[in-house]
Parts: structure tokens; sequence; C-alpha cells
């Protein structure tokens, strides 16, 4: 018997060598070497669904007890109301204050109800004990309108509010813990549209030195005091949530599109590349909740048998865990809400030559999941503690107004179980694990240049961006030589050799300082480390740009390196070069690597992205032969329809036709009523308003014809306004009309000799 269970223990352990071996190799570098490894066991017992769950608020404490987590791992309360109330975001400064954004007006009733009346705030809270908990707190900004962006630089926090792009630095300069001093940092003058969950989130400084948002086509730079915008020529995505890696990758999300990971094959700044097997839709889109969920914005299709949530629906604030006080095997590991399911996902980031791709961790499964109805975890963080932090509203409502109206499915769920009422709370938890302690505070604010230097080779991921971030800011560059030394793998002042991530640091820090070196980069395009050769291509692209010689040969020397990263980084830098010798590079790396689908896909993207210089952005984004369909419809367009319509597609002073400009959703969810108008015209008023005269028929065109018109009328002119649009296969196809689509309608309405009428066609289509 001894023997058997030796045998089970020897096969238990070797299990768990292989999965942490396997772990290692897939994310290399992602965590320091003196981080503790310790084994994770799973989950106590089996998943069960509470089939009748409480729609009460819970103290924090019941909350506490109503978490669902692998063996090992707990959550600690760190703040909860009333210290805080309706929290979304929060950031901390060099000394490790936190400072938390409370959507106070957010969704108070079903009707959204004053949700823009300016009594929003920001707190401040300390723990000045070091036990974990906050007990120090003050209100450091009032009266904001939803703030929904905090970024600390030094002693001030940049701050961006809703329905607004301009950005304030606010700075405390009496230690009172309100903010005394304001200032304007970034200035547009003008309204954001869109409602709360399409407007920007983010602020997130990544290791490149530029600060990155959702939704606009735009990035930042911290210079001298000021903010500082650059274009970006593939436009931007995401939602709520946005977070980096260890070495510079971003991580974007789309709630309302149902897509729980998205944008980080490629940085923003060279395009937009998306693969639609970034994760498996069959294992990864299903959540797994331990209660009924009805409070679905999607109604019973998105329900189970059991009523739990059956897909991602809502997923936001997800981050990468750098952290150095929970398990290794936990870092570089993405975390995402779904506050609908009450979960946080846990992914593997997984490399299939060069391909980045995510697996969820457990089978059917969440890492953390609550029985708590009003769990409603927003964002997640790596504190300065080496923890993992979760930002919980802890309310009823989590949808915008806009999605429970009087009409909708939400809104009888959300006042039948009560949840209206459950608002005016919030918990903030950290993320512990048995046998680790957080780590202790950091005084970044108070310590010279020298000092931040070597926390650049820090085991958390925290300590490193923010030391990076305060020299940066600071512009002191008496640090160069031994951030040099550093970034060079030698000791200098360090007290050991530093890290592959520390070197990764110290480059990018140099980057910021604007005292790089070519000699540096040379070098550094020998290194032994993967990431630091890609580094080090992404940083020489002011000398590609230029066709400096002797950058161009050490960049040709790479045209086999081992490394995806490195070839997908070489094709992208090289980009903004047109000298023959550059092209010739490229030339050998596609062609010694023909089956490698991220290569291609960085290829295809890079001539998009001069599609887009050439025809704009909206054309560009378009494959050549749905954009020639475009075009031609423009012509058509501008020489038959525009009499009526307008050159523009708004309209004439004499109202001879309805507006097409900018009728996004109205234009594009009839393709086939659309299809027939002009097959066989329209007569009477439409949408309850007269006009002059009649649409004539035109099936007596060709099939190619009219589909290339609608597909002008339903892409350009109906999405004007929007900015770039969306351009993922799944939205071409139901926004762009094809010679298919025309025939088969004719073929459905062939002897039709009678004009439409918008009643008919309404009438139609809801059948």
């Amino acid at each position: 018997m001894k023997n058997k269970f030796r045998l089970i223990g020897t096969l238990a352990l070797a299990s768990f060598l292989i999965v942490t071996c396997t772990r290692t190799a897939r994310t290399p570098g992602q965590a320091s070497a003196n981080q503790q490894v310790l084994p994770e066991s799973g989950f106590a017992t089996p998943r069960t669904v509470d089939d009748n769950p409480s729609p009460a608020p819970l103290t924090p404490e019941q909350s506490l007890r109503s978490f669902r987590l692998p063996r090992g791992y707990h959550l600690e309360l760190v703040a909860s109301e009333p210290m805080v109330t309706e929290p979304v975001a929060i950031a901390w400064d060099g000394n490790a204050r936190m400072y938390v954004a409370q959507m106070e007006t957010y969704m108070q009733d079903v009707e959204g109800t004053d949700e823009h009346e300016p009594r929003s705030r920001i707190m401040l809270l300390e723990d000045t004990n070091g036990d974990g908990k906050m007990d120090k707190s003050s209100v450091f900004i009032d009266k904001l309108m939803l703030p929904r962006m905090l970024l600390c630089v030094g002693h001030e926090l940049l701050v961006n509010e809703t329905d607004t792009y301009d950005m304030y630095a606010y700075k405390d300069t009496n230690g009172d813990g309100v903010a005394d001093q304001k200032r304007h940092v970034y200035k547009v003058g003008r309204k954001a549209p869109g409602n709360m969950e399409h407007q920007r989130s983010g602020l997130d400084w990544n290791l490149d030195n530029w600060i990155y948002v959702t939704v606009d086509p735009v990035r930042f730079r911290y210079k001298n005091g000021m903010i500082q915008a650059d274009s970006l020529i593939g436009g931007n995505i995401g939602q709520w949530g946005l977070a980096h890696d260890n070495y510079g990758r971003l991580f974007f999300s789309q709630g309302g599109g149902e897509n729980a990971g998205i944008g980080f094959q490629i940085n923003p700044a060279y395009g937009q590349l998306n693969f639609r097997d970034a994760y498996d839709e069959e294992t990864f889109s299903p959540v797994w909740p331990i209660i009924k969920t009805p409070d679905v914005q999607g109604g019973v299709k998105r329900l189970r048998a059991d009523t739990t949530l059956n897909h991602f629906t809502a997923g936001n604030g997800q981050s990468i865990f750098r952290g150095d006080r929970l398990p290794k095997t936990l870092v570089g590991d993405y975390l995402i809400s779904e506050p609908v399911a009450r979960i946080i996902r846990r992914a593997r980031v997984v490399d299939k030559a060069g391909k980045t791709t995510l697996e969820n961790v457990y089978e059917q499964e969440e890492f953390i999941a609550s029985s708590d109805m009003n769990f409603r975890v927003v964002n997640t963080y790596t504190g300065p503690d080496g923890c993992l932090y979760l930002v919980d509203m802890n309310r009823g409502i989590i949808q915008e107004a806009t999605w429970t109206g009087k009409d909708s499915y939400l809104r009888p769920q959300i006042q039948r179980l009560g949840l209206d009422n459950n608002k005016q709370r919030g918990r903030i938890y950290r993320l512990v694990y048995d046998g680790l302690k957080p780590g202790p505070k950091p005084h970044m604010l108070d310590e010279s240049p020298a000092q931040l230097v070597k926390y650049l080779d820090h085991a958390n991921g925290w300590w490193r961006d923010n030391a990076q971030k305060e020299l940066v800011i600071r512009a002191d560059k008496s640090v160069v030589p031994a951030l040099r030394q550093m970034a060079l793998g030698q000791k200098g002042t360090l007290d050991k050799v530093p890290s592959p991530l520390g070197q990764l640091h110290a480059l990018w820090t140099l980057e910021g300082l604007e005292a790089l070196d070519k000699e540096l980069l040379l070098t550094l395009m020998q290194s032994p480390d993967a990431q630091l050769r890609k580094a080090a291509i992404w940083n020489s692209e002011p000398f590609i740009k230029k066709n400096d010689p002797e950058v161009l040969t050490k960049l040709a020397t790479l045209k086999n390196d081992p490394s995806y990263d490195v070839l997908t980084q070489l094709l992208l830098s090289l980009g903004y070069s047109k000298a023959p010798q550059t092209k010739a590079i490229v030339d050998e790396v596609l062609a010694k690597n023909p089956a490698n689908e991220m290569l291609a896909g960085v290829q295809g993207t890079l001539v998009k992205n001069e599609s887009i210089r050439t025809y704009g952005a909206r054309l560009g984004a378009l494959d050549a032969a749905s954009r020639k369909m475009v075009l031609d419809g423009a012509t058509t367009f501008k020489s038959l329809c525009a009499t009526c319509h307008g050159p523009d597609g708004k309209g004439t002073p004499t109202n001879l036709a309805p507006v097409l400009s900018g009728n996004f959703r109205r234009l594009t969810g009839k393709k086939d009523e659309e299809i027939k108008i002009l097959l066989h015209g329209l007569t009477g008023p439409v949408d309850g308003k007269t006009y002059p005269d009649m649409m004539p028929p035109m099936g007596a065109n060709s099939d190619e014809w009219i589909a290339s018109v609608l597909s002008y009328i339903r892409y350009d002119l109906a999405n004007a306004g929007n900015g770039i649009p969306r351009v993922s296969p799944q939205f071409l196809e139901r926004v762009l009309v094809t010679p298919a689509d025309v025939k088969r309608v004719r073929a459905q309405t062939n002897g039709r000799t009678s004009a439409w009428t918008w009643e008919e066609l309404d009438k139609v289509e809801k059948q």
C-alpha cells in the first residue's frame, strides 16, 4: 500500500513538473528566477450552481464567503463602502497611495436618471499600518463627470472624464489629501460621442513609453508635463479595459462584440491584425458561473438550461498578471472579468509560431467565481505588493440605460429581482496565496534617480513599470551611463547582473530619455534573448526611416532568426523604409516562411496601411475587391442618386428624398429590404414623412450595379461620422451587399411590378 501511495505521489509530482516546464516554455522570461514556484492543485470540490441566489446585497464579510477559487488562493478585502462607492478604476502613485475613480451617478435607476450630473469623485486611499487594508481616505477630487481614466505621473494624477477628450493634471501641494492644483494637459475642446460603454478607457503607459487608450485612433506621449497625441493609421479597438505584458504587447477586449480578447497580435501603431482562431470559440467563449444569471442583455439565447450565462457578453477590465507574490505559474496569464457571469477568467497566453493565442487554464471552470449576485468586477491590476487586485462595483445593474429600455429583455429581470435598488457600494479586493507574503510598500517618489534604476530589474512588473515611468518623467540624464550598462547586461552599479527583463526596461528608459545610441542597438540585435533582439529592432526605427546603411545591413543578418517574434518585428519595422535593401530583406523572410500565418498577416496589414494612406481610413480598410465595388457605387451615386439625396447623402434643401448619411443603424440592418427598393422602387411616406416623388425602380441594371450602389451607401455614407469602421469579416458580411445577395432577392421577388411601400417592407421584415 505504501508503494502504491508513493507511486501516485511520484506521478502527481511528475505531472506538475511537466505542466510547469511546458508553461515556462510558452512564456519565457515572464517571471523572475527568484519567484517561488508552488504547485496549484485545482479546486477542492466540483463546481455546482446555486439555482436560487439571493439578489440582496451582502456585507463585505458575506461576500468573502461567496467566492470559489482554486486551492491556496484567497481574496482579502482592501476597501469597501462607505470608504469607496461605485469604484471603476484605480491607480497607485510611486509611494503606493491608491487613487480610486468612482462613477457615482452611473445607473442609479433603470432609466439612468441624472447619470451625467457632475457628482462623481476620485478618492485617495492609504494603508498606514502595512496590513494591506486601507485605513485612511480623503476626497481627492470632487464634482466630476463620471471619471473613467487615471494615470499617476510623479506627484500628479492625470484624469479624463466621460463625454470629453480633455485631460487635466491634479496635485495636492499641502499634503492634506485633497487636490488643490489643476492644469490642462490635453485639450480638444469638443464633446466625446458615444454612450457610457462606447467611450475610451485605458491611459496605459506601455513599455514603449506611449500611453494607450481604447476606441479612438490615437495614442499619447507625456513630455514636458503635457500630453501629445499621435494618430494610429489603422484605427483603434477595444472598449472597457486595456493591459500590457512584460514585452509591451497590448491586450484589448470588446464587450459589446462578446469578444474576450482582441488586438494582441501587433502594436496598433502598425495597424490592425486579428485572427478568428486567436482563441477557440467552442472552449474559450463559454463561461461557467456558479449561480443562475437571469439578468443578461442577450435574453434567453444567452442562457443554458440551468439559467447560467453561456457565453462572454461583457468581458472587461483585463490584465496580464506580472507580480511576484502569487504562484509563478500565474505570471504572464491573461485575466478578464465577465461581470454578468460574476467570474474572472484566467487564460494562458500561448505563442504558436509567432501568433498569440489564448487558452482557458481550467476546463469548464473559472479562476474566480462568486455566488454574490452583486459581484461586478470592472477592472483588474497587478499591485505594488505583487498581488492581484479586483475592482468590484458591487451593484445590481451593470448595463447602461441603452440596454435597459422599457421593451428590453433585461428591464423586467432587473425589476423582478430588485437589482435596481442595489447601488452606492463597492469593494476592492486583493488575491493572496498560502505561504506567500505580499511585498513591501514602495517609496519611489522620495528616492533618487540612481535608486530608481535598480527597480528596473525588480521581480514585480509594477515596480519595473513605475520606476521606468518616473525616470522618464524626471528627465534626469545623469543615470544614462548606468542605464546603458544595465541594457547591455553588465552589473555596473547594480548588486547583480540584470535579468533580460531588467535589460529591456533599461533600454526603453533610455528611449524615453532620448538617450539611445546606434552602437547599443546594434549590440543588442545580437543578444541571446529574443525579446531583447525584438526590442532593439523596434528601437532602431528612427534609423530605418533614414535608411541608415549600417543599421539596415545589421537587420539583414536577422532574416533567419529562429524567433518568429523577431521576424514579425523585423517586417513591421522595415515597413518604415522604401529602400530596395529593406524590400529584399522582407521578400526573403516571407519566401523562407511561406506557410507562416503570422508573417503573412503582418505583410497583409502593411499593405492595407498603404491603402489607407492612398484611399483614406474608411476605404483603405477594405480589401481590393470590396474597395472597387464601393468606389464603383460612389461613382454611380454621385452621377445619378445625388440629385435627390444630395452629393454627400445629407439630402437637399427641398427635401426631395430621405437623408442617408450617418444613418448607420437604420440602413445597415435591412439589407434585403434595401435591395427590394432598388429593384422595384419605393412609394409613399418613409418613416411617416412624405416626399415629392417616388424612388424609381432600378431593376433593369445588373446585380453588380445594384450591389455596388448599396455597398457604397451602407458602408461609406451610412457610416459617416462614426470614425473608422470595424472591418472584421463578420462586420463586412453584414454591411456589404454582394451580387449574389441581389440575385437571391431578385429571384424571390420575380414578377413584382409595383413599387414597395415603407409599411409593406416593415411588415415583411417582421415576418
